[in-house]
């Protein structure tokens, strides 16, 4: 399952609005098949482990960390249909599928095929990784990631907007690669007309990875650019995972939304004193909200610079 899950974040940013799944086909303890979804959303990771694995899939142990699709489409067959014709003896998953098209029918067409399925190994990774599907499925808008590259005092630029560089290149070297691993990129109008982002990813051997560049404003959409005009637009989007980049009122726009789940914070050991905030006023009533809201879930050092991720609390209790 631990290569299943690998591969299957070989398709973050790449698969639409479909989840991102890895596969491993296993016979005799070995490895005789492995896929991951591919871009677009097809094939599906299960179809691409089969093939690669050709007759070897017969009584093998196929390791896929979703649910295997039932319902029918027009884009290929359902992958637990797959599974029975290729003749597999068991399947191990790790979550079910919320969309209520399979929710639970793959399980059943596989059992009633008389395929041994178990559930439940590596759910919370296989949920982290398919946090971008589940919150489309479940709330009906991508997963949003809020990014902050800061000063130690919280500042990302100087009083006079310069803001070039806070963080090494390490840090910047690690920035893209989220970017890469994002459906979409965000920022505020002020950010797009005062910095011209390109919002591309710039890192040897993954500058094919484009996500959709959207700002926060109003009016039309500069040519390669799409439109929204409030946090709550986003479901408009129709995607899996969101990345919030700039500036600070579009930051705190997105947090006082409560729509921000996950944030990333690059933080540059320097101190900037009389500069531009990261936020601006979030509406706490009084110091005790802003208590027990997030759980730091990884933090590690890059070059100079600390990074760390935050996940909501309710988030956590929920992979819990």
């Amino acid at each position: 399952m631990a290569v299943a899950l690998t591969l299957a974040e070989q398709g973050l940013g790449q698969t639409g609005n479909n989840p991102p799944v890895g596969c491993v086909l296993v016979k005799d303890n070995r490895v005789v098949g492995r896929g991951w979804t591919q871009s677009g959303g097809r094939p599906h990771a299960e179809a691409v482990a089969l093939e690669s694995a050709g007759l070897q899939a017969k009584d093998a142990t196929a390791y896929v960390t979703l649910e295997p699709c039932a319902h029918q489409s027009i884009r290929g067959p359902n992958c637990a249909s797959s599974l029975v014709e290729a003749g597999v003896a068991a399947v191990v998953a790790a979550v079910k599928d919320p969309d209520p098209r399979t929710a639970g029918k793959g399980f059943a067409l596989l059992r009633d095929a008389g395929i041994d399925v178990s559930v439940g190994t590596g759910a919370i990774e296989a949920a982290r990784t398919l946090s971008g599907f589940f919150s489309r499925v479940r709330l009906g808008r991508p997963f949003i990631t809020l990014k902050l590259a800061t000063s130690l005092d919280g500042m990302i630029a100087m009083a006079d907007g310069q803001s070039r560089w806070i963080t090494g290149a390490t840090a910047r070297a690690h920035a893209h690669l989220e970017r890469a691993r994002a459906d979409a990129i965000l920022v505020g109008a002020n950010t797009y007309r005062t910095d011209q982002p390109t919002l591309d990813v710039r890192i040897a051997g993954l500058q094919n990875r484009k996500p959709r560049r959207i700002i926060l404003g109003s009016g039309d959409a500069p040519d390669g650019w799409e439109i929204i005009g409030s946090p709550h637009d986003i479901a408009l989007l129709d995607c899996n995972h969101l990345i919030v980049e700039g500036g600070a009122m579009t930051a705190t726009a997105f947090l006082r939304a409560g729509l921000v789940d996950r944030l990333t914070i690059y933080r540059a050991p320097i101190l900037i004193g009389a500069g531009k905030s990261c936020l601006g006023d979030l509406g706490l009533g009084q110091l005790g909200d802003a208590h027990k809201q997030w759980r730091l879930t990884d933090a590690r050092q890059l070059g100079k610079d600390r990074f760390e991720v935050y996940e909501r609390a309710e988030r956590q209790e929920a992979h819990a």
